[in-house]
């Protein structure tokens, strides 16, 4: 429950520094927003929904909040699938991050190859 707690102040200053940076027509999972849209695995009850869409410039871009998990393998299966359909449909994919998950989040990264991905950090 605390880390729901904690999880939804990152959501909430992610959410600010984003409208901050112009980012519009902001999708999350959050009260007074528009939930973004999910992505069922054919075959799996698996179901990927990134924590934020957002338009800037006419370009969607997808964010992920990079805690540490108790589950990293589903975690770093999310963003790989999240980094391929940007890269496929011409979006962009981030990681937002905070303070004590810098280096979880850049472990991950590493482990999936995504070294170019600089988190946000917030």
């Amino acid at each position: 429950h605390s880390d729901k707690e904690k999880y939804s102040e990152i959501l909430n200053d992610s959410v600010t520094y984003l409208e901050q940076r112009g980012y519009e027509d902001i999708k999350v999972d959050m009260e007074g927003y528009e939930t973004p849209k999910s992505y069922n695995k054919k075959g799996s009850d698996v179901s990927i929904t990134p924590d934020i869409v957002a338009i800037k410039e006419g370009r969607k871009h997808y964010f992920d909040i990079s805690l540490k998990s108790e589950k990293p393998k589903l975690l770093k299966s999310k963003w790989l699938f999240l980094n391929t359909l940007s890269t496929l449909k011409s979006h962009r994919f981030r990681l937002i991050t905070t303070r004590g998950h810098y280096k979880f989040t850049n472990e991950m990264l590493d482990d999936i190859n995504l070294h170019d991905k600089k988190p946000i950090k917030i």
